[in-house]
């Protein structure tokens, strides 16, 4: 890889990193390894580094390599324009920063042909020059030489002006002192368009009709609020600096010699700059900010967006659980699905125990049969429209008690069936699903209504493995994510999806394509072939069958296998996340025990006794070596959490319920950089402003909540109007 040497002192000195950790680092990503991979299995020679750490290095590179790219169409631009000399080429060549690299580059950058190239191709590109030195104390009579083909001394020394005016928007110096102002003293303001101002549409942005405020303050949800009024047509959104004190420091700035005679020269000058300024160097910056100040915010929208996908995605899990999926809902019932362990589709049918139908005996009665006939585990219900009816209506059919889980298995007379677990379930982007081609793929004969509550029900069981399947802009869990970059947004969830994947790892006995394709080192097409030799050859029984999968060679098995796993497969290591390369250390140290691996693993005595040192080679230290043995302590163990029930206040149905110091219990539904959503129960989210999330100065709310989690908070202010919510969690438990 060209340049590594470079790009591994830049980017070590920008990220604080050692420079053999980030060389080490750049050579594996150029191998082709992945992010995953490289965390987990090759601490050696990153020295530890972590995905934050990886991901920060490989951002970084893919930035330094577009500006690699741009250094050549610049030097090979100048070039052909016969204007590079030596000194120009060493500046461009040793930069690496892109607005840097772009002022070299804008006096030599072909233009439209506007005024400047006009006045030159007139000829008065010496006049020009003349003005600038000031050695004419008379300039109409110098301009009386350039006057010909119609051109007075007025329109020869505007042209001058106009050449002037160019070069001084141009100047590095200059270009850097208006974007140091800018840096400091910048104000956003944001007006409203007139005739937009009492439409319904424009009120959602009333807080910005007359707003103003220092730029380098302005946070990223209220510029991105902002730019979206704006494109919506009902705000106008500038950056503003103060103009006549900006002209003034230019003017000083410029090495102007004293005035001559009337000091007309002066005057053409100062003229030309502020022209340069107000017309074309004003804008630029202005242009160039707009777009800074949207990218940060892009940044920071996206990764608050990734964390909240990371923990969504991480969620707790059921498992594997006969469930049952209601997706609720009134006038058209409520479609309701039956799962087996495997979270295959074995009956559906739709209920109606709500207005306007109230069929609610019917409907009790056909639950009942089908928790009887499939033996349900578990109950699932959408948290939309009609969810706390819905739930209320299954508690009471469930504590009704006239039912067995198993016909053939009639209880005592003192046995109690086991009555299933009732969860209320998110059900944003479950729509999206349904009319997906993934969901038409797996459920061909199926309509929307019955995917999305399969999708409902398996949410439950296993909230990664599902979740894949959805555009991850439609879970519902973002911020402004439809108006920042898209490509970076992609980009950054699809690495947020993968490190998840990877850090639960999947089954391959039971993982679907979809979750497949972000195993490390995959991908679609080796994700289809490994589900297709499945269907023809039935499960895998170790990890070493992967080689028999078309097109899944050496390089993508040795990024994947670690992260696949068979449960009870024959050899206990392939439901762990010990990577194949490593199973000869395991087995040695089973030798030197006089014991098998599964005794190692189910031996606590035996695993105390192991010395990791006597085992360090060259390729195998000790980072790796402490890995397998807490591998070894609990093998395939699931990071994630274990499931929660939990119950809103039966007091509390809608907004009008709601008053002021009211405690309540809730669910986190999102977070953002200004504070966190709360479900309390009335179909309307309350906001938890950052400075009502603890009794301490919080800058970063997830800091102090995560996704799903479940608070008290207290109600604050109630806008009927607005339908607005606001909650605090100050002294809440």
């Amino acid at each position: 890889m060209e340049n590594i040497k470079i790009f591994t002192r830049l980017i070590s000195t920008e990220l604080h990193l050692q420079e053999h950790a980030v060389e080490n680092t750049l050579k594996l990503l150029d191998e082709g390894c992945t992010i995953p991979f490289i965390s987990r299995y090759r601490k050696e020679r990153t020295g530890g580094l972590d995905e934050v750490q990886i991901t920060s290095i490989s951002n970084r590179l893919e930035q330094l390599q577009e500006i690699a790219k741009r250094k050549d169409t610049v030097v090979k631009t100048i070039t052909e324009q016969g204007k590079m000399t030596p000194e120009l080429e060493k500046r461009i060549n040793d930069c690496w920063e892109s607005t840097v690299l772009e002022d070299i580059y804008l006096p030599y950058k072909p233009k439209r042909r506007n005024r400047a190239q006009v006045a030159r191709e007139q000829g008065l590109e010496p006049l020009a020059q003349l003005l600038l030195m000031q050695r004419e104390q008379d300039p109409k009579r110098a301009a009386q030489r350039f006057v010909r083909d119609g051109l007075s001394v007025a329109d020869c020394l505007k042209g001058a002006q106009d050449i002037i005016a160019e070069q001084v928007s141009e100047d590095e110096r200059s270009r850097n002192q208006v974007r140091s102002a800018f840096r400091r003293e910048a104000f956003i303001e944001s007006k409203v368009v007139k005739a937009k101002k009492d439409t319904d549409e424009a009120q959602k942005y009333s807080d910005y009709f007359e707003w103003e405020e220092p730029l380098k303050r302005c946070s990223s949800h209220r510029l991105l609020a902002m730019r979206r009024g704006e494109s919506e047509g009902i705000l106008r959104v500038s950056i503003t600096i103060d103009d006549d004190e900006m002209v003034k420091r230019l003017k000083r700035s410029l090495p102007l010699p004293p005035p001559k005679g009337g000091g007309e020269c002066r005057r053409l000058l100062e003229e030309a700059v502020e022209d340069g300024y107000k017309r074309l160097l004003l804008p630029s910056i202005e242009t160039e900010f707009m777009n800074l100040s949207k990218q940060k915010a892009d940044e920071e929208a996206i990764r608050v967006f990734a964390e909240n996908l990371r923990q969504l995605l991480l969620g707790a899990p059921l498992g594997q659980k006969r469930v049952m999926g209601i997706d609720p809902g009134f006038r058209t019932g409520c479609k309701v699905v039956c799962l087996d362990a495997q979270g295959n589709l074995l009956h559906h049918e739709a209920i109606f125990p709500h207005p306007p139908v109230n069929h609610r005996m019917q409907a009790t009665m056909h639950l009942q049969d089908m928790v009887k006939k499939f033996q349900t585990e578990a109950i699932a219900i959408g948290n939309g429209t009609a969810s706390r009816e819905t739930k209320e209506f299954v508690i009471e059919v469930m504590g009704d008690g006239c039912w067995v889980l198993d016909n053939s298995k009639q209880p005592s007379p003192n046995t109690q069936p086991p009555t299933p677990k009732i969860f209320v379930v998110s059900e944003d982007g479950a729509s999206v699903y349904s009319a997906s081609k993934v969901a038409r793929d797996e459920f061909p004969d199926e309509d929307v209504t019955v995917r999305g509550a399969v999708s409902i029900g398996r949410r439950l069981m296993d909230p990664l493995a599902e979740l894949v399947k959805i555009d991850p802009k439609s879970i519902g869990v973002g911020q402004y994510q439809h108006d920042v970059d898209q490509t970076q947004l992609k980009h950054s969830l699809d690495q947020t999806v993968e490190s998840c994947v990877n850090l639960v790892g999947v089954n391959l006995n039971t993982a679907s394509q979809h979750l497949l394709t972000y195993v490390s080192g995959l991908g679609p097409v080796l994700a289809q072939n490994i589900v297709d030799y499945r269907k023809e050859n039935g499960a895998f029984t170790s990890r070493a069958q992967l080689k028999k999968v078309p097109r899944l060679g050496p390089a993508a098995y040795q990024q994947c296998a670690g992260f696949l796993r068979i449960p009870n497969a024959k050899n206990p290591l392939d439901n762990s996340a010990v990577h194949p390369e490593s199973y000869h250390v395991v087995e040695q140290m089973a030798k030197d025990q006089h014991c098998s691996v599964s005794d190692l693993i189910t031996d606590a005595t035996k695993r105390s006794q192991i010395d990791i040192k006597k085992y360090v080679t060259e390729e195998v230290g000790i980072p790796t070596l402490t890995d397998i043995m807490k591998e070894l302590e609990k093998p395939g163990r699931d990071p994630r959490e274990q499931i929660e029930e939990f119950e809103f206040d039966s007091s509390v149905q809608t907004i009008d319920d709601l008053h002021e110091g009211m405690e309540l219990p809730g669910i986190v539904t999102n977070i953002t950089n200004f504070g966190a959503f709360v479900d309390i129960g009335v179909h309307q989210d309350g906001l938890v402003h950052v400075s009502q999330l603890a009794d301490r100065y919080v800058s970063d709310p997830t800091q102090v909540v995560r996704l799903h989690q479940h608070v008290r908070v207290r109600v604050i202010a109630v806008d009927l109007r607005r339908n607005r919510i606001s909650l605090s969690m100050k002294g809440m438990k």
